[in-house]
């Protein structure tokens, strides 16, 4: 049995080596999109395909971005058909972005193919190892806590 420091460095490493190879699928299933789009402008989709119309604002914090910033931004989606501008029903004083038919589209292709890549990483294991890797993934999430990070939207991953 490796010392204990021995053991957690190792255990570190595994960690380290996984979220490198899910990394690279994630990375690999955005090819498609980031021939039209940038990064920030896929994470803006992938939130308000996730959670909705939302506040230009909400959508700047969300980002980490300036709202005058994000305001070009927008302009440059509405002008691209990747998003819309409409009235919040609610107040009518805002306005809310909203995601086009195209922009869900592109968001369930880039996620269809990660769950693609991931099923076929998976079907190379034998059930026992499937299982092991589950569980791990699964005990990692609770042990990480807040699983609705906002930088995972940067790769496309949905709150």
């Amino acid at each position: 049995m490796p010392p204990p420091d021995q053991q957690v460095d190792d255990d570190v490493e595994a960690v380290l080596a996984g979220s490198r190879a899910v990394v690279g699928i994630s990375v690999r299933s955005l090819s498609g999109a980031m021939g039209s789009l940038t990064l920030q402008q896929y994470r803006v989709l992938v939130l308000i395909c996730s959670r909705g119309p939302l506040r230009s604002g909400a959508l700047a914090a969300a980002i980490g971005v300036h709202p005058s910033t994000f305001t070009r931004a927008v302009d440059r989606l509405v002008a691209a058909g990747w998003v819309t501008r409409e009235d919040n029903p609610d107040t009518r004083r805002e306005v809310l972005v909203a995601p086009t038919a195209r922009a869900r589209l592109l968001v369930r292709e880039v996620l269809d193919r990660r769950r693609a890549e991931f099923e076929a990483v998976l079907a190379r294991m034998s059930p026992q190892d499937r299982a092991v890797v589950g569980d791990g993934f699964a005990r990692f999430a609770l042990a990480v806590g807040d699983a609705e990070l906002p930088e995972a939207a940067t790769l496309g991953y949905p709150g």
